[in-house]
């Protein structure tokens, strides 16, 4: 894991990028005490995004509406 100050990695952005793709973390520092404000990490280490399988739902919700249900215009704008 790297660590730089918001300067070097200002500074040095072609760098911590390249570090990045090579599997590295950069992690930037803030201020005097050089407290940890946030982490560059490679895209690969994140993992896919799991899959929503379609109709989750299913059977769970219904709705229907009266026989004698309808709107107009005028009354769906106002």
């Amino acid at each position: 894991m790297k660590t730089m100050t918001v300067g070097e990695f200002k500074t040095r952005f072609r760098e911590a990028l390249a570090a990045v793709r090579d599997g590295q973390t950069v992690v930037v520092c803030y201020g005097r005490s050089r407290r940890k404000v946030a982490a560059m990490v490679p895209y690969a280490s994140l993992g896919q995004p799991p899959v929503r399988p379609m109709g989750l739902l299913k059977g769970t919700a219904s709705v229907s509406f009266a026989r004698n249900f309808a709107v107009t215009d005028e009354d769906l704008l106002s």
